[in-house]
């Protein structure tokens, strides 16, 4: 997988030449405005929630690209009701096709669009292809459930947030990656606002001290799993 950071909570993971992007909100983020996303790739774009700070730009991408959105129930029917493709999930489903399965796991936190309506229960992805998983666990508090994960696939990495206020911060990341079994953590949902600042020194070496690596990528830099 060939995973980059697009800013806030937004992901490209390129696996066996189809491109997933997950959770688009580029445009609002003024720390992403170098990332030009009519030139952004998408065959599936996966949707943890529906709040503005996740799906922004989706609507816009998935019509220029004719990709699928994979999300909950109620948000993939919000857009399929404005003629986009789409592939409705719930908890404890998997999406599968020839090169990756997307699992719906769940994920502590709201959900709802910008204009009101209901966004159904946020959740996390588990993206699996062949030897390689990656978890993405959306904007979520620590929970137990996250122990349920290695149960039944190796991570390879986890992508958590990480600033606080509206997430799990530092701390309970740590506590999280413990839970998941896995001690490299790539991390996102910082720093784009003043609520969720943080100190990205004292964030990677508190993870170090417990063995772990928090990986930070500048916007646009890319890492393989």
């Amino acid at each position: 997988m060939n995973i980059q950071f697009l800013g806030h909570s937004c992901f490209s993971i390129e696996i066996n030449e189809i491109t997933i992007l997950i959770d688009p909100f580029i445009t609002g983020n003024s720390l992403a405005s170098h990332i030009d996303i009519s030139k952004l790739k998408a065959d599936f774009i996966l949707l943890t929630h529906a709040h503005q700070d996740h799906v922004l730009d989706a609507e816009e991408i998935a019509e220029r690209t004719k990709s699928v959105i994979i999300s909950n129930y109620e948000i993939a029917m919000y857009y399929g009701a404005k003629g986009l493709n789409v592939q409705p999930l719930n908890h404890g489903g998997t999406f599968k096709n020839t090169n990756f399965s997307a699992k719906y796991v769940n994920a502590i936190h709201t959900s709802s669009f910008a204009d009101g309506t209901y966004g159904g229960q946020p959740g996390g992805f588990v993206i699996s292809s062949k030897d390689t998983s990656i978890y993405v666990a959306g904007d979520t508090a620590v929970t137990f459930d996250m122990k349920l994960i290695p149960m039944s696939t190796k991570l390879n990495a986890a992508i958590f947030p990480i600033g606080d206020t509206f997430t799990m911060g530092i701390e309970d990341a740590l506590i999280a990656s413990d839970l998941v079994a896995c001690n490299k953590i790539i991390g996102c949902h910082f720093n784009t606002f003043p609520p969720i600042e943080i100190n990205i020194n004292e964030a990677k070496n508190k993870f170090s001290s417990k063995g772990k690596e928090l990986i930070i990528l500048e916007i646009g830099e890319h890492i393989s799993i």
